[in-house]
């Protein structure tokens, strides 16, 4: 007797429905296995094609005569499935967010904000910031060495010749040196050589099994090579998607840690800015913090506990008018060391402590999984996150110090996946949890040199959160900017921020009465011109301003006296300041 053809899985990416593995056999017919696909995707009898590049050649024709084998689809081969027409699906805002439309070209500024196609290259909408690198050179020229170069003015050689962006002499030599490389600078490498990287794509890590494998029942019945995911081996990241991170002003971070200097409790924070280029790393991304919001939160001097936000929606369509959007999380650990020289503790980041704790990194990774990176050369359109973490706390000199962080690649997948867990006593390791009935974790493990100085594998059982870090600093520009113009005076005092009842600064209708009675009518822009009172306005029920308060957002971006002076004249606000007229008189 033969021996039956083994089966093999071929995976099918379409840019409407994504990608799905498909099991055939390398005798099946075409007919056959574009019925398989048929069912698979949910497609109609035509109007979709079947190809075996994604550029859309070697159409795979439906045939009774002919084989896979004839076509030479081996296991895992990637097919391309196109449809002949397109239809787009519109995003629905609900409630107040409905009226605060996007300002044209602002939603590329923001992270995560590409509609993504699981076909690399096609489709994807990256971030502004991304589609700039993409354009620039990122070469590193070099002057002419007098000493080293005896060629003309015109000529080059191997002394001054440009250096390619990842150059790992030129990255060590810089002051203080570069220790990951810009994701750009990655990309250049991958997509570097000969072929100009045609073969290069990323793929994001799976901690799953693999759905729709019918040789065996599912888990926890049974499991085969061709279901079980790998196993996991830890590399520390040698790359960063964001590698600064800049507060436009000191006042931005001065209000959020006046919660914990009134308190001594812990704080939480959402970091509203945008990405741009930074210059001092060769295609570089710096996160600009334009203002920090405060979500719902039971704080204490030793954790916080975040609260479902019924405003975030909301708080982000504003923000997204306003050309901004969320960029990283910011939280206190703070412990008071001297209340005469404002000194605080230092027990972050020391050889007897963590840098960040388990329970963090996989808060972290959560965030980054929330707000995942558009990439073209993601298989699923999307790979990493540039959402950036800062944990304030003590330096050696016990002063307040902002760290950057961000988990790499593989601790977003371990989170996303649900196979990592803090530890009970101790906050530097996680742990990888086993398999259950439930849930099938694949192995997971890290290399480590013992005393003799070998290289040795172990189990991440537990497993130290160094190996999941990514570090970035955090600083102030020499100069402060402003986004929000508010913060210029500092005789004014400002609108309370969100959800800080605890400190009695409620955000209310008499908190507005006297934050505008503090500046004349020709100053109006200016007293708008605040992240925490355009806040107020997009989710206040009880002010009649939600359908014009786009009018406003647009005339604050844009820095618009007239725009300003129309949104005044509206009805809505009349009907505002008629409120606070009245409400003066019975004061």
């Amino acid at each position: 007797m033969g021996v039956p053809p083994s089966p093999l899985i071929v995976r099918v990416q379409s840019p409407e429905y994504g990608t799905k593995r498909v099991e055939a056999r390398q005798n099946e017919t075409i007919a056959d296995f574009l019925n398989k696909l048929q069912t698979e995707f949910g497609l109609g009898d035509t109007g979709w094609n079947v190809y075996k590049s994604r550029d859309k050649k070697d159409w795979i024709r439906t045939s009774r005569a002919r084989t896979l084998d004839s076509y030479k689809i081996r296991h895992g081969d990637m097919l391309y499935l196109f449809s002949s027409s397109k239809t787009s699906k519109g995003q629905e805002f609900s409630n107040i967010a409905q009226n605060i439309e996007a300002s044209p070209g602002s939603s590329q500024m923001l992270s995560g904000s590409g509609m993504a196609s699981p076909i690399p290259g096609q489709g994807v909408v990256e971030d502004e910031v991304d589609q700039i690198l993409d354009k620039e050179d990122g070469k590193i020229y070099r002057k002419r060495n007098e000493q080293l170069c005896h060629h003309g003015p015109q000529g080059k050689c191997l002394h001054c010749v440009p250096l390619m962006p990842y150059d790992e002499e030129f990255l060590h030599s810089c002051e203080p040196p570069i220790k990951f490389l810009a994701f750009h600078s990655h990309l250049r490498k991958l997509t570097g050589g000969v072929d100009k990287g045609k073969f290069a794509f990323l793929e994001n890590i799976s901690c799953k099994i693999k759905t729709g494998c019918t040789e065996h029942p599912p888990w926890p019945g049974g499991i085969c090579t061709k279901c079980q995911p790998n196993a996991v081996t830890l590399n520390r990241q040698k790359y960063r998607h964001v590698d600064y991170i800049m507060y436009e002003n000191s006042s931005i971070v001065d209000r959020f840690l006046n919660f914990w200097r009134t308190t001594g409790n812990q704080r939480i924070g959402i970091m509203y800015g945008k990405y741009e280029t930074h210059k001092d790393t060769p295609l570089g991304i710096k996160a600009t913090v334009c203002a920090i919001y405060e979500p719902p939160q039971v704080s204490s001097k030793s954790r916080v506990e975040l609260l479902e936000d019924p405003k975030e929606d909301v708080v982000n369509k504003v923000a997204e008018r306003l050309g901004i959007g969320p960029v990283g999380w910011i939280f206190t650990d703070l412990i008071a060391d001297d209340l005469g020289k404002g000194t605080v503790k230092h027990f972050r980041g020391n050889i007897n402590s963590h840098f960040l704790s388990a329970e963090e990194c996989i808060m972290a990774a959560d965030f980054q999984n929330k707000h995942t990176n558009p990439c073209k050369l993601a298989t699923e359109g999307h790979f990493g996150s540039k959402f950036v973490t800062v944990v304030v706390t003590g330096d050696a000199t016990n002063q307040i110090h902002f760290e950057g962080y961000q988990v790499s690649n593989q601790c977003m997948a371990l989170v996303r996946d649900d196979c990592l867990i803090p530890t009970k006593d101790a906050p530097e390791l996680g742990y990888v949890k086993e398999s259950s009935e439930k849930q099938y974790v694949p192995d997971v493990f890290y290399k480590i040199k013992d005393s003799y100085g070998n290289e040795i594998t172990q189990l991440a059982r537990p497993l130290p959160v160094e190996y999941l870090l990514v570090d970035l600093p955090a600083a102030f520009p020499l100069e402060a900017q402003y986004t929000f113009k508010s913060h210029l005076h500092t005789e004014i005092k400002p609108f309370p921020a969100s959800n800080r009842d605890q400190l009695g600064e409620a955000q209310d209708f008499n908190a507005l009465v006297s934050y505008i009675q503090q500046f004349p009518p020709n100053r109006f822009l200016e007293a708008m011109s605040g992240f925490h009172i355009l806040v107020f306005l997009g989710t206040s029920d009880m002010l009649p301003v939600q359908e014009k308060i786009g009018m406003l957002l647009d005339a604050v971006r844009l820095n618009d006296e007239k725009l300003a002076s129309d949104f005044k004249k509206t009805e809505e606000w009349a009907t505002v300041e008629e409120m606070m007229a009245a409400h003066g008189k019975s004061a």
